[in-house]
């Protein structure tokens, strides 16, 4: 069994370097989300909400085949007679923040909705770890760094400066609002995470978030499913790789990693998607691009000298 297989199907503790380094795979694993959306929208005129509900729904179905081949029923009933509406509101949230993130898109543009949305869950859950314990220097420098590069990055993805879209002051709304919900699904989750198998809550939480999201889909207009193999083959990626591996590893790190230090360690998504974009799309990064990259690796690292 691989290691990744053996986070996510089990229960039993592992190390915080281990839980790290799921949580990094995580963001590495949805950093390749975004070609893969903007490669099905150049092929079928989809809106991001139906693409998102397929790739929930895609992931749902992969999850209970997983429980049920790997016999984690009695683990499934545990944690549904346990904690069933923390576990659908976990998922709730997590539908909740992708369809605000899509909407900021579309009222603030790419940057705005991605420095606010990603920027201000770690910031919301480091004020939270700190109502216990009070955030060490090492910490603070790893979050600025990691903010610090956040904005350089997506400033630099961007062709001409800032782009705003239509309605900013919506779009910075739905983003803070994104944020949010990103860092109450997180934070809500890690106590779930610790005690069931990543595979039993990611399997619940995503069937709840389908439920919730499949019906904003099916407002926001079709095409409601692609008519050729190519398109599914990309719509299966999504949904097996960046939804239901990504957010089995992300419940796996959860484990022994703080709500804060998880946020950060997800900002590999962007840096990851520069990347992508540039080996495959052709698309330059810029030495500005590769500045903002660098420090969000050197945070990142930062949280790996902080794990014993």
């Amino acid at each position: 069994m691989a290691w990744h297989d053996h986070l996510v199907t089990t229960a039993k503790p592992i190390s915080p370097r281990a839980g790290l380094l799921a949580i990094c795979a995580a963001g590495v694993l949805w950093g390749t989300g975004g070609l893969a959306v903007q490669l099905i929208r150049e092929r079928l005129p989809m809106s991001t909400l139906t693409v998102s509900a397929w790739r929930m729904a895609l992931a749902a179905l992969v999850l209970i085949i997983t429980v049920v081949v790997g016999r984690h029923g009695p683990a499934l009933w545990a944690l549904m007679r346990a904690r069933p509406k923390t576990a659908v509101f976990v998922g709730s949230c997590t539908a909740a923040y992708q369809a605000l993130y899509f909407w900021a898109v579309t009222e603030a543009g790419v940057t705005i909705a991605t420095v606010v949305s990603l920027g201000l869950a770690p910031v919301l859950l480091t004020l939270w770890d700190a109502r216990r314990l009070r955030p060490s220097a090492r910490r603070v420098g790893v979050l600025i760094g990691a903010l610090s590069g956040l904005v350089i990055v997506t400033v630099a993805a961007s062709s001409s400066g800032v782009v705003t879209g239509p309605h900013p002051m919506i779009g910075v709304l739905a983003a803070c609002l994104s944020g949010a919900s990103y860092a109450v699904a997180t934070q809500v989750g890690r106590p779930l995470a610790a005690g069931h198998p990543a595979v039993v809550l990611t399997a619940v939480t995503t069937v709840a978030g389908t439920l919730a999201l499949t019906p904003l889909a099916l407002l926001s207009g079709g095409p409601f499913a692609p008519a050729d193999l190519p398109t599914w083959s990309i719509l299966v990626y999504l949904g097996v790789f960046t939804m239901a591996l990504a957010y089995g590893l992300l419940y796996a790190g959860l484990r022994t990693t703080t709500g804060s230090a998880a946020v950060i360690a997800t900002l590999l998504e962007p840096v990851t998607a520069g990347v992508v974009a540039w080996l495959v799309l052709g698309e330059r990064i810029g030495l500005l691009g590769v500045a903002g990259m660098l420090l969000i690796l050197g945070a990142v690292a930062g949280l790996g000298e902080e794990a014993p």
